[in-house]
């Protein structure tokens, strides 16, 4: 398989100089175009298209079709593991992910255990090979999982929740039953990402959705002390240069400074915290990636310009950018406005870089 030909995006992640800041969008494959949507119609449901390596590779490289993006990101699902670990993932529609056998007890958590990821998740990696060839060295293929903290909320919870109350509980009230199962995703993450890597995967990254819903000890307790954990354990050196990894905690603010010491290479930001700020906290020992408020994206072209300068100049001068929305595309964005903000990137960004 081709090393890639435009690795600018490889660069950023370490630091190195680029003629220009690289950038693609977290969830660039999905509904917001129109042709994924007929791709998922065929499928005939959101796992049937994560399980099928043709289609995942289909949907994967649609948006390099469409514009000048830096990287692809493997089409598929952060609840891949917990499906793998017996817990019967489904998708009721209008209300996302469900499980219909949620763990909430110690008793429950001692049942489970790691399971055989090339079993379980081979779909998985037969997708990543299939893109990775695809691709024929064009961009970086990025591979990823959520984090072991975010994997655990859906897992207790048994759905998407907005306060995490059960599992917060069980947080206060058995924290070696939450420590045990985290436990469990962890080393099961480690294995599906570094099988990951083995297909084909030029970049990680572990995206902690729900992090910052925890107090910040609870957080380097239950999801920081996880990712650390990962990092330590991916089998990286497959090239010239490590496989490089990025960590994104939703909402993260201060705590970017803790998650800069864990030996990863980039840090997701959101658009709560500008790149100013974060470059600050981090002191420049790890590249940052963001942070665009994708709500932008529904504003007019010029609005979209002025925000792609302002995150441009909000991060400065100097290497170790790479340029991203501060969270996922959302459905109802126009495929065009993409296309303005990553044409903007592209012409704005060079004078950053000399």
């Amino acid at each position: 398989m081709a090393d890639p030909k435009n690795d600018v995006f490889l660069r950023a992640l370490r630091r190195q100089p680029t003629v220009r800041t690289p950038v693609w969008i977290m969830r660039q494959a999905g509904r917001y175009l129109p042709e994924y949507r007929e791709v998922r119609a065929e499928a005939g449901d959101f796992m049937s298209l994560c399980r099928n390596a043709r289609l995942a590779c289909e949907v994967t490289l649609q948006p390099l079709r469409r514009f000048k993006l830096d990287a692809a990101i493997l089409f598929s699902d952060i609840l891949t593991v917990p499906d793998a670990l017996g817990l019967g993932l489904y998708f009721e529609t209008g209300e996302g992910p469900r499980f219909r056998r949620p763990v909430r007890s110690a008793a429950a958590i001692r049942r489970l255990s790691v399971p055989d990821v090339h079993s379980e998740l081979g779909y998985v990696f037969e997708a990543v090979s299939t893109i990775r060839k695809a691709l024929d060295g064009r961009v970086p293929l990025i591979g990823f999982a959520g984090s072991p903290w975010t994997v655990a909320t859906y897992m207790v919870e048994g759905r998407s929740s907005r306060d995490f109350a059960i599992i917060k509980g069980l947080a206060k009230e058995d924290p070696q039953a939450l420590l045990s199962l985290l436990d469990v995703v962890t080393e099961t993450t480690v294995q599906y990402l570094n099988a990951q890597i083995d297909a084909g995967a030029q970049a990680i990254m572990v995206f902690d959705t729900w992090g910052s819903a925890l107090e910040p000890d609870d957080y380097r307790r239950f999801s920081l002390a996880n990712m650390q954990t990962i990092v330590d354990n991916l089998v990286r050196d497959k090239g010239a240069e490590p496989i490089p990894v990025i960590l994104f905690t939703k909402g993260a603010g201060a705590l970017l400074a803790d998650m800069a010491d864990t030996g990863c290479d980039a840090l997701g930001v959101d658009w709560t915290t500008d790149l100013q700020t974060a470059r600050r906290y981090v002191e420049d020992k790890v590249a940052l990636q963001g942070n665009l408020n994708p709500a932008t994206l529904r504003e007019s072209p010029e609005v979209i310009r002025q925000g792609v300068a302002d995150t441009l100049a909000s991060y400065g001068h100097g290497p170790g950018h790479v340029f991203n929305l501060g969270h996922g595309i959302t459905p109802d964005i126009d495929p065009e406005h993409l296309g303005v903000l990553v044409d903007a990137v592209h012409e704005l960004s060079p004078p950053y870089h000399e």
